[in-house]
């Protein structure tokens, strides 16, 4: 069992809206099955700094529509092997957003925000909240399912499938 940590702090990187599955990881990248090439080369046209800047926990924010584009599993993929812990956005792609927790990377929904670039930030998966600890203003995401929670626990999809007996390979 991988289990997610449900109160998550670390250091926001925060991007704007419209963030395609192109600029979280440009296609030239995606042929390959390396993670650790996807990871440092994740953002690299949006932030050329990124991969040297992320550090193990941090948290992704972004505006409206992050993960429009193309349906390509390596953009959470890569998300989560550069070290982020979890992405919240205004609103996600609905495809990336499925990504996400299929891959066992936490994906939350908080509307509009305020939250600044190296701001601490506190998640609290269960309860649907996220502190801006910086700022002290808190937002009330949109809280995950029970289920959704449960298959972040066990590292996505496949694994917890696997574990409750409706899956094999």
């Amino acid at each position: 069992m991988s289990s997610i940590n449900t109160i998550i702090e670390a250091k926001a990187h925060v991007y704007g809206d419209h963030i395609d599955t192109d600029r979280i990881i440009p296609g030239k990248y995606t042929k390959t099955l390396d993670l650790s090439t996807l990871a440092n080369h994740v953002l690299e046209d949006l932030d050329p700094n990124f991969n040297k800047i992320v550090q193990k926990g941090d948290i992704l924010i972004a505006g409206i529509n992050f993960g429009c584009g193309s349906s390509r599993e390596q953009a959470p993929l890569a998300l989560k092997q550069s070290g982020i812990s979890v992405v919240i956005a205004e609103d996600f792609a609905r495809i990336f957003f499925r990504n996400a927790i299929n891959i066992g990377l936490p994906v939350l929904e908080i509307g509009k925000h305020t939250i600044q670039k190296g701001a601490k930030i506190a998640v609290n998966l269960k309860e649907g909240t996220v502190t801006d600890i910086t700022a002290n203003k808190i937002y009330t995401a949109t809280k995950l399912p029970d289920i959704m929670i449960a298959i972040l626990n066990e590292g996505g999809l496949v694994p917890y499938l696997n574990k409750n007996g409706n899956y094999t390979l």
